[in-house]
């Protein structure tokens, strides 16, 4: 095993290459976190001082996190389950969600279930899947698949262990999902050795701090709003805050300015509800960083 090097100064972070790259980079880019090129295209540099930085594949970017030869780096957690790596979880992005499933034809499934004949099960998560054929005491053999795998069946494999984001591709190809093994996203993992160098912890720290920050400001937005003042109490009941919201006197004693950041998925049921409790002018805008 390669393991953290304590006498290495430079902090060695690992970014995607491929589908999962846009969606990190552009959340280092909201973060102030700028990846720059380099004449080497694997080997960018990133505005933080005192960091090597490298492009990966994410499935080896989980090898080369276990071994150790990288501090810090993104990948899925689907990959970080089948490799059984032992890494540290340091922030789940929430980026490129999907579900790892058992998908089979529609016309085997029977009642939502796989029937007791001997099956060909074809995927690229071997551990994972053999474990599931295991758990579900299947009469099943296990064929290694290399992209692609939704269209294995039906001549070429009866069922298949897949990642999805909506089931669309799957539906495509005529295949109803039977189970669900695991849920994954884009997450940011560390090799618990790095962690223990308080240089390397602290600067993976500060990288988490900076990409928390936007992913809790795109979950909420600004909203601003007045209210007259007998009618403050009864609005600020109902209004979902991090804390408690800024309120301030308008000008002649009108009423009140009322500020709080709210989630962004219940604004169209919170807008009518704070119009109801008095609120008027209501503004609502976006946010960049969020820092609790």
């Amino acid at each position: 095993m390669i393991a953290a090097s304590d006498n290495q100064a430079a902090v060695r972070l690992a970014l995607p290459k491929g589908r999962m790259q846009e969606g990190v980079f552009a959340l280092l880019a909201d973060a102030g976190i700028q990846v720059r090129s380099s004449e080497r295209g694997y080997r960018p540099t990133i505005s933080l001082p005192g960091f090597d930085t490298k492009i990966l594949k994410p499935q080896n970017i989980v090898e080369m996190l276990h071994l150790g030869s990288r501090d810090f780096g993104f990948a899925g957690a689907d990959w970080v389950a089948e490799l059984e790596a032992e890494l540290v979880e340091v922030l789940d992005t929430g980026l490129d969600p999907v579900r790892i499933v058992a998908a089979a034809p529609r016309e085997i499934v029977v009642d939502g279930r796989l029937p007791a004949s001997r099956l060909v099960v074809a995927s690229e998560y071997e551990r994972m899947t053999r474990q599931w054929i295991a758990r579900q005491g299947l009469d099943a053999v296990f064929v290694r698949s290399y992209g692609a795998t939704e269209v294995f069946p039906p001549e070429d494999a009866d069922c298949i262990v897949d990642n999805t984001a909506t089931g669309s591709t799957l539906r495509a190809n005529g295949l109803e999902i039977v189970d669900e093994l695991m849920r994954s996203s884009t997450r940011l993992y560390a090799h618990p050795k790095a962690l223990d160098v308080p240089e390397k912890r602290a600067a993976i720290e500060h990288v988490v701090l900076l990409m928390r920050s936007v992913i809790e400001a795109r979950r909420r937005v600004m909203v601003e709003l007045n209210v007259p003042g007998a009618q403050l109490e009864s609005l600020i009941e109902v209004l979902p805050c991090m804390r408690e919201p800024t309120v301030s006197r308008l000008h002649g004693d009108a009423g009140y300015a009322v500020k709080a950041a709210v989630p962004r998925a219940q604004l169209p049921e919170l807008i009518p509800l704070l119009k109801s409790r008095g609120g008027t002018d209501i503004v609502v805008s976006t946010l960049a960083q969020i820092v609790p």
